[in-house]
């Protein structure tokens, strides 16, 4: 009796043993359920092992086998490897490879019509219509019968008749029936379909990474391009070489937002004569089944999607894709925390395979990866054609403040008045969702938050609500303070996208204006029209959060205005100043894309920070080289590690005693500093209090083992939840 060593989609520290029925073959890999408790469960198998395992021992049978390809071995170990990086349970993280388990199951069929060229021996009129609409053009035709494969009731719309009727004339022996796969293939990319003409810079930067893909093995390049350089083009000549050269290669492409995997979908389809498989939360259960599917058979060449993608059980990766890899948004701060990026890198090498990383602005770390020779860098140093990068020039707000009750600087407003009158767009950022990201008492002075929480309600005044960013929560605006009850006191402070665009709208009243963020295009339909809506000249004044900064191009778009560039360098984040470098230096780059030339204007308090005196003067390197100076000499990553402890209880008083009793445990390791425990900045979530600690440490250490070691020490009182981060981004 054979022994299957199966892990389980469950937040067990390890895998189970099960008994292998006779004539069931399971091999490593294979999708398989057993029962845990009273419920058969999805799990994977680790190993399987021979029969003097069980000697002594009563195990459970595993229960069935799904008719899937195994997962391979790469696969296997990456997700061993994020675990343990990652300090989490391995059945956690396989989980986040079976997110679409229906795609474990046979494709769904429907049962459509054809007809077969036999009457049926009794005739009705009903009958009549449905032949006459086969046979000519129906007087309805919301649908083309003509020898095609319908359902009955498409056939019952079109011939004005009940379903029955078509079923009917099934019995009769009029129309077959036959049964159809719902989920269908997605369509072969063809690589051999011409490309976009290359400058000889990005023909240089293609022929590169062709060359090491028919070289093969692991390989990882640092492709480093100022915004419109055309980076996205480069990338596709190495797609389309990677599909030549192995037929049954598969290529994953992750952005760091869904607006963008709806935006360049077209563009894939162009290139390559068919669209990629996508994969993002906004899918459907059914569109993410197929995916799923399609992936584990092999079938999906082409993947494009968000962070969670990477998980997805590729049957040949030899090609991954980050775009704009400096994006936090490849940050996964909930359940496992994990940068995409940095596992891109390590599914490529455990996949023998290659791993491009793009961007205008590289994150530190991948910067220093570069020049240490563990990344080959390719360099996009100018915009094709007639276009060049956009003149920015900071408006310094102590010398031209705005107006009071406005945030729209003199220089803006011009500027803003001048670029309406010339028949061009403008973009103004401002990433702050809502109207005012305050709501306070004008009579108590009371702050309206979430209920259990810190958290300050954002007014979103379209709406008419006051919403928690953080947590979700919203209610209707009250008529009276909550706290000492005074009618018509509550106003919002400080400003936000809709309070900008009454601003613009005052401004400019005969302009078309839309706002872009979360809240006006929730789904891809929305954000794809929005975006279109811009491309074509049919908005005069975008106004957007983040989302407007991340691979749009607007022809036609001459000015960005920054209405508030200070945001991101407040808090204690030691990558404030590369965020908003990197942030700011995007959204820039939206401007001047075509022949027109494009300018920015950046409104700040500090425009003597080196952020912003590096993004005036277009001196990216001189401003990472003094983010690479100060982190060095603080080691602070990339230079150091970091990791992170969060703790949480229902009371202050049981969070802070077993925070001192969790220091208490922390063992001892040469070069390792810990700080903490410290009330989080969002101290309360969701009505439970919250501790930090921070854990630095030289490279030289293996800080996952570290916290692995520490974490093994604990017995937490059942109310305290913690979770480890490695490497964090977040510092709320």
């Amino acid at each position: 009796m054979a022994v299957a060593r199966i892990l389980f989609t469950l937040p067990l520290p390890e895998p189970f043993d099960y008994s292998v029925p006779e004539g069931m073959t399971l091999a490593p890999g294979a999708y398989v359920a057993a029962p845990v408790g009273p419920y058969d469960r999805l799990g994977m198998v680790v190993d399987v092992l021979g029969d003097e395992v069980a000697t002594g021992r009563k195990l459970k049978a595993v229960t069935a086998v799904y008719d899937v390809p195994p997962m391979g071995a790469p696969m296997r170990e990456f997700l061993a490897w994020v675990a343990r990086y990652t300090v989490t349970h391995p059945g956690q993280v396989l989980s986040m490879a079976l997110r679409a388990r229906d795609g474990l199951l046979p494709s769904p069929v429907e049962v459509r019509y054809r007809l077969t060229g036999k009457l049926p021996e009794r005739m009705t009129p009903a009958r009549q219509k449905v032949l006459d609409a086969f046979r000519s053009d129906p007087k309805c035709p919301k649908v083309s019968l003509n020898d095609l494969l319908l359902s009955a009731s498409d056939i019952a719309l079109a011939a004005e008749v009940s379903s029955g009727v078509v079923r009917g004339m099934a019995e009769a022996g009029a129309l077959e029936p036959v049964e159809i796969e719902i989920d269908l293939p997605f369509p072969i990319p063809d690589p051999d379909l011409p490309g976009a003409t290359l400058t000889a810079e990005q023909a240089e930067a293609a022929d590169e990474l062709r060359a090491s893909i028919q070289q093969g093995g692991y390989a990882a390049f640092l492709l480093d391009g100022v915004t419109g350089s055309g980076k996205t083009e480069v990338y596709f000549e190495a797609i389309a070489e990677m599909l030549r050269s192995d037929p049954a290669a598969q290529v994953l492409v992750l952005l760091p937002e869904i607006a963008l995997t709806q935006a360049i979908l077209a563009r894939f389809e162009a290139r390559f004569g068919a669209p990629p498989a996508p994969w993002h939360s906004g899918m459907s259960p059914k569109d993410r089944r197929r995916t799923w599917r399609e992936v584990v058979h092999g079938r999906a060449r082409i993947v494009i999607g968000a962070r969670s993608a990477l998980f997805l059980p590729y049957r040949k990766l030899r090609l991954l894709i980050v775009d704009e890899e400096h994006d936090t948004s490849f940050k996964q701060e909930d359940g496992v925390t994990y940068h995409a990026r940095d596992l891109a890198v390590m599914r490529s090498k455990l996949e023998g395979g290659q791993v491009i990383l793009a961007s205008a602005t590289p994150a530190l770390e991948t910067t220093v990866n570069a020049e240490l020779g563990r990344y080959t860098r390719l360099r996009l140093a100018a915009r094709p054609g007639a276009s060049r990068l956009p003149d920015v020039e900071l408006v310094d707000l102590k010398k031209a403040p705005p107006e009071k009750g406005k945030w729209l600087s003199p220089v803006l407003e011009r500027a803003l008045i001048e670029t309406l009158a010339n028949g061009e767009q403008s973009l103004l950022f401002l990433n702050r969702r809502g109207y005012a990201p305050l709501v306070i008492c004008k009579a108590c002075g009371e702050r309206l938050k979430t209920p259990g929480t810190e958290n300050w309600l954002t007014e979103h005044r379209y709406t008419g609500r006051l919403v928690c960013h953080v947590t979700g929560y919203s209610i209707p605006k009250p008529t009276h303070c909550p706290s000492c009850g005074a009618a018509d006191s509550l106003m919002g402070v400080g400003p936000g996208v809709e309070r900008v665009a009454e601003e613009a709208r005052v401004l400019l009243p005969n302009a078309r204006i839309e706002i872009f963020s979360s809240d006006t295009a929730q789904g891809g339909e929305e954000t794809r029209g929005l975006v279109d809506r811009m491309a074509t000249g049919e908005i005069d004044v975008l106004i957007g959060t983040q989302i407007v900064a991340k691979g749009h191009n607007f022809p036609n778009l001459t000015l960005v205005g920054v209405v508030d560039a200070d945001s991101g360098l407040k808090g204690g984040d030691l990558r404030a100043g590369e965020r908003t470098y990197q942030l700011l230096s995007q959204v820039a780059g939206r401007a001047g894309r075509a022949e027109r030339p494009g300018r920015a204007l950046v409104q700040t308090y500090a425009p003597d920070n080196p952020a912003m005196e590096a993004l005036a003067a277009n001196d990216r390197d001189g401003f990472l080289q003094i983010e690479r100076d100060v982190r060095s000499e603080l080691i602070l990553p990339p230079f150091g590690r970091l990791a992170a402890m969060i703790l949480s209880a229902p009371s202050a008083e049981l969070v802070d005693k077993t925070a001192l009793e969790i220091a208490a445990a922390a063992p001892n390791g040469e070069g390792v500093e810990i700080y903490g425990p410290a009330p989080a900045p969002i101290t309360v979530l969701r009505g439970r209090h919250r501790r930090r600690f921070l854990v630095k440490s030289p490279r030289t250490v293996d800080l996952s083992a570290y916290m692995t070691a520490w974490t093994a020490r604990l017995k937490l009182p059942s109310q305290v939840r913690i979770s480890v981060d490695i490497d964090p981004y977040s510092f709320l």
